[in-house]
């Protein structure tokens, strides 16, 4: 590893959980809009990025969630899934918008992972929760694909990471 790609990862990670605690009553819960989740759409532009989304998703369920262990295991599993997932698809996608409404969509249907740890752990009801979370999930990705792709054409995402 390189010490700009850690330096890139740490940044990531570091804005990742400031978003999550800056807006954390939003962050958390059965009905959720956690802003940081944005930053997965830096997978669209290399996977590189995805190791510092991680490692904020970890940190952030580890430091402020009320779910302990649970969370850590749901919420970065989730995470990892999806990306592996998106990045299979990626493979045959070029088009940056396309890849961005396929994260977008990946994401929002894997929130089902989270709706399973919430009805685990609080006993809430699966089906509702899942569509309380992927709408949460959907809004923020949905806000945050032009900003990420206006992002990217001043920041040259792909470039930022080789």
């Amino acid at each position: 590893m390189n010490t700009k790609f850690l330096a890139v990862s740490g940044i990531i990670a570091a804005l990742y959980i400031a978003i999550t605690m800056l807006l954390a009553p939003l962050s958390f819960g059965p009905v959720q809009f956690r802003f940081s989740e944005m930053f997965n759409h830096l997978i669209v532009f290399s996977p590189k990025y995805g190791v510092g989304v991680v490692i904020g998703v970890f940190i952030s369920n580890w430091l402020f969630s009320s779910l302990g262990v649970a969370d850590l295991i749901f919420g970065v599993g989730h995470t990892i899934i999806t990306f592996c997932i998106a990045l299979l698809i990626f493979k045959f996608v070029k088009n940056i918008w396309a890849r961005l409404l396929i994260n977008s969509l990946l994401f929002t249907t894997t929130m089902f992972i989270i709706a399973y740890e919430l009805n685990l752990v609080l006993e809430l009801p699966f089906f509702e929760t899942w569509l309380y979370l992927a709408v949460g999930e959907f809004v923020v990705l949905a806000i945050g694909a032009p900003i990420m792709h206006t992002l990217n054409k001043r920041l040259q995402f792909q470039k930022l990471m080789k």
